[in-house]
Parts: structure tokens; sequence; C-alpha cells
């Protein structure tokens, strides 16, 4: 016989729930008191929270450079309130990120994030800490050396100019009387460095630029996963900040299973693909994921050092999201910059043309020094990652430049105490911006600049050309060399058979707040991720 609950056991039942909640919100709420009145950082400067739930995240959100301007007002270390009452430390101060950076074991991803995200993509290298990180990226690392971006500078090459092509077939239809064509730039970036990301990182063919009306279903797949990460649902990230309400259902969770089963199970069949090849001893795959299976079958990898088949799968949709993402909106911003400064666009297009072949090698690409510059300017400007969060995982003393910096409680000669649980956010784009130390012009596209850096930039702990945006330390970005080469051979092609301008006016391009800092259009609210350009062919003489 079946058995009902009778109203009085429902309505016990939904009083015990609203109780339970009720009692969990207090005491959260009662910590965030307590740790806030303890805090060593409760004295400093910052703008003041437009509410508990949400604090300074709305208008964070809603206007591009609002954590820049906080730092111009209030200093360059303040505080800020992120949801819930959570308060984040931020700074540029070089002494301070350096040791944050550097003691990655002490200051790690927050768990909210890491849970947000890797319900998303799994457990790649972006997200795994401690012992298991050092093990994924020691494995992880001769994939991405010198010697392997060389061999697959071709497949980046041979892919721009299928994009040179797209685009010339664009002037052919629309067929206007001055020979241009006027279209939304983002989505054909997207495609071509999906297509490169696919081919050179596990030799899978999205077929992204062939196909404009249709998509595979890792194509699908792998934009389903994306889309998770920029929509705003407030379930999963109360599901993140809260563990004891992650059981609640959100609208995109079936939708987000199916699309993370696609491309693990698509990824198991590649993954075997080359564990096959690498039994054969066959050594002409050039794709990541074939070097990266060599190296953790090579029987000289001590048994507890190797990556199991899942860890190895979970790069996959690691390698697409931050290898695919970033480029796209690293090489929209430089078009960006290049269609507003028609002089650079010209000059660069001139270095360009003294290369005798549509077809350069890595060298060429790298020894190109003016395109060297607007790179470089271009992710300083605009890095496609803005900032990003640690945590510190015990008490700790922050070393600083100055030897007080006022708001700390209890400094110490040139640190400060910081607690176990003190959030930070490490603001690549403001740092990339400073004033006091790129100098008055740092928010102008300069790539002179390169040819005389201020002597201040010398103490940026970046990886890579004194800049912020491809982190630093043992977390920095381990495919940098990839998107570095990846972005030449786009502009190489690009730039060098077209004269790109805006389709719009340039103050009505700003940036979106989200994981990657994508271009957006104000004036259509509609659709408002999208670069508008108008092309034209380049006529050599």
């Amino acid at each position: 016989m079946a058995t009902y609950l009778m109203p009085a056991s429902v309505s016990q039942l939904m009083l015990s729930i609203v109780v339970l909640f009720a009692a969990y919100g207090l005491v959260k709420l009662f910590q965030l008191i307590a740790s806030d009145i303890s805090s060593p950082i409760r004295d400093l400067p910052g703008p003041p929270s437009k509410s508990f739930l949400f604090g300074n995240m709305i208008e964070m959100k809603a206007q591009d450079g609002t954590l820049e301007k906080y730092i111009a007002k209030y200093g360059d270390t303040i505080k800020y309130q992120d949801m819930f009452g959570v308060t984040r430390l931020c700074t540029v101060d070089l002494k301070a990120v350096n040791h944050i950076l550097m003691h990655s074991n002490d200051y790690q991803k927050p768990e909210p994030l890491i849970y947000h995200v890797q319900r998303i993509f799994g457990q790649g290298v972006l997200l795994v800490e401690g012992d298991v990180h050092k093990q994924q990226r020691k494995i992880l690392n001769p994939a991405f050396g010198p010697l392997q971006i060389r061999q697959l500078t071709e497949i980046f090459v041979d892919k721009a100019i299928e994009l040179r092509d797209v685009w010339n077939s664009k002037i052919q239809k629309q067929s206007k009387s001055d020979g241009a064509a006027t279209f939304d730039a983002l989505p054909w970036l997207a495609r071509v460095t999906l297509d490169i990301v696919g081919r050179a990182g596990f030799d899978y063919d999205f077929q992204a630029l062939s196909s404009e009306h249709s998509k595979n279903e890792l194509h699908y797949a792998v934009e389903t996963m994306y889309d998770a990460t920029t929509s705003f649902d407030p379930i999963p990230i109360i599901r993140s900040l809260v563990p004891f309400l992650r059981f609640l259902p959100a609208a995109g969770d079936s939708r987000l299973r199916q699309a993370k089963g696609a491309v693990f199970r698509i990824g198991r069949v590649l993954l075997g693909r080359s564990k096959k090849n690498a039994l054969a001893h066959s050594k002409t795959d050039r794709d990541v994921l074939s070097l990266l299976t060599r190296a953790n079958m090579d029987p000289n990898l001590p048994e507890n050092q190797r990556m199991s088949d899942e860890d190895v799968v979970s790069q996959i949709p690691t390698f697409v999201f931050a290898g695919h993402e970033t480029t796209t909106t690293s090489t929209a911003w430089t078009l960006y910059a290049l269609a507003q400064n028609k002089d650079i666009q010209s000059k660069l297009r001139e270095e360009l043309l003294s290369i005798p072949t549509d077809n350069p090698s890595m060298d060429e690409l790298n020894g190109l020094h003016y395109l060297d510059n607007i790179v470089r300017e271009s992710l300083r400007l605009n890095p496609p990652v803005p900032d990003t969060l640690r945590v510190a995982m015990k008490d700790d003393y922050l070393p600083l430049s100055k030897t007080t910096i006022l708001g700390f409680s209890n400094p110490v000669n040139d640190k400060s105490r910081i607690v176990k649980g003190q959030t930070f956010n490490i603001p690549i784009r403001p740092i990339n911006l400073a004033e006091s130390t790129w100098g008055k012009d740092a928010w102008e596209f300069n790539p002179d600049r390169w040819d005389n850096l201020p002597e201040a930039v010398s103490s940026i702990p970046g990886v890579w050309g004194n800049l912020m945006s491809f982190l630093g330390g043992p977390r920095s970005c381990i495919g940098y060399r990839f998107a570095l080469v990846e972005m030449k051979a786009l502009l190489f092609t690009l730039i060098r058979a077209f004269e790109i301008d805006l389709a719009v006016p340039p103050e009505n391009v700003r940036g979106t707040m989200g994981l990657v800092r994508r271009p957006m259009v104000t004036s259509d609210p509609v659709n408002p991720n999208q670069l508008p350009i108008v092309i034209r062919p380049v006529v050599r003489s």
C-alpha cells in the first residue's frame, strides 16, 4: 500500500527546511560579521558596498573598467565587496602580487570558483592544485615548448589563410562599388581559433570555417559549455558560494551534462587513437594530445607520476576553452586598436609585406619587430582575462613595496598580516595599465613604447614580456607560446590582405565582465558580443 505524507507532516517538513536554511544563513552571517570585525584589512579604503547580496558586483559588471577606476580613486591597495558580503583584497603592489603568485600552494584558487568551472570543464590543469598540478604541469610542459610550437605554426598559417579566403568571398558577395564588406569579425575569429585548437590540440577537425551554418557534435558541445560560463544564472552562482545548496537544480543543467558527456566521450576516442599511435611508436603526430600521450606513456616515467585517462581527457575541454576563447578575444581587440590607428596599421602592413611568402615560419613571424610590439601592446591594453582570484590557505604576512599602507592593521615593517581564508583579486589589467609603472600614456595604444620601456616595468612578475597577461609563477599560462604565434599568424595574414576599419563608433565598443573580457557593442543590447568591421582588399603596387 502506498504511503502518503499527511498535511501536518508536510507542514512540519517544510518548517524544518525553512528553519534549517535560516539557521545556516544566520551562522554564515555571524561568521562574515566576525571575520570583518577581526580582519587585518578592515580599514583599507574601497568603494562602499551597494548591497549585502551583490556587493559591488553589479556596478563592476555594468561598467567596463570599474576596477581600474576603484584603484585610481582609492589607491594601489583596496578592498571591495563580492556577493554575500565576501570582502576581496585587490592590489597593484608588485611586491605583494609577486609573493602571491610565487607561493601558489599558499594562495590557491577559491573553492567556489573551482567548483563552478570544474562542473563545466572537469579537472584540467587550470583548476587542480598542489601536487596534482605539479604532476600534470610536468607532463604537459614539453608539449608547449618552442620546438613543438614551431611544428604547429604551419597549422596556424593554413587556417589563417582559410579565414582570409572566407573574408575575400564576403567582399565578392557584397560587391559594393568601393570593394568593401561589412560584417561581425568576432564569430569568424572564434571559428578560426576553434579550428586551430582542434587541429593543433588533438588532431580533430571542427570544420568551423568550412561549415558556416552547421556544427558537428563536438563543436555544438563546446559552444554549450562556453555558454555556461557567460550566462548569468543565479542558481549556479549560489551553488558555488553555498555548498549546502548544491542540490538545487538549474535550467541549463541537463544541456550542460549532455554537452560535457559528448566532449568526454569523443575525448576518450581521441585519446585511444593517440595511445594506439604511441604504442606503434609513431612520432609523426604533432598535436598536443599526441605529445602528451607519448610523454605520459614514457617507460621512464614513474607509475605514481602518470596521469589517469580521465585526467588526460580533462585537458581537452580545458585546452579548447583556454586556447580558443582567449586568442579569439586577443585578436579581436588587436583589430579594434589597428582600426582606430590607421597609421600604425599601415606601418605594420609595410613590415608584413616585406616577407616574400604567405606561409611564414615561426622564426619569421617572431622576427617581425613591429608585429611583436603590436601584439605586446594589445595584450597590455586588453588582456583577454582581466583578473583572477586567489585565497590564502594559511595565515601569512604580505610583503609590500611601501613600509606601511594605511588601512592594514598590525603592519610589521614592510609586511602586513593576512589571515587564512582572505580572498584576493589579482588585477591583471589594472597592473598592465598602472600609470605609476607605464607612465602618463598608459591607457594609449602605443607600440613604440616597447622600444624604450620604463625601468619600473621590470618589476612586473609576468612570465612573458613585462606583462601580467599570462600571469607568472608556477601557475602562469602554460600555452602562452602557442597563443602568441597563433595571434601573429592571424594578424600577419589578415593585415597583409585587408585594410580594416570599425563599422561602429569606437566609443560604442567596450569590454564585457566575465572569465574572458570580450568586446561588445553598447548600441546593440540584443546582440552585444560583436566587433563590426569594414574590410577592403589591399592593393599591392
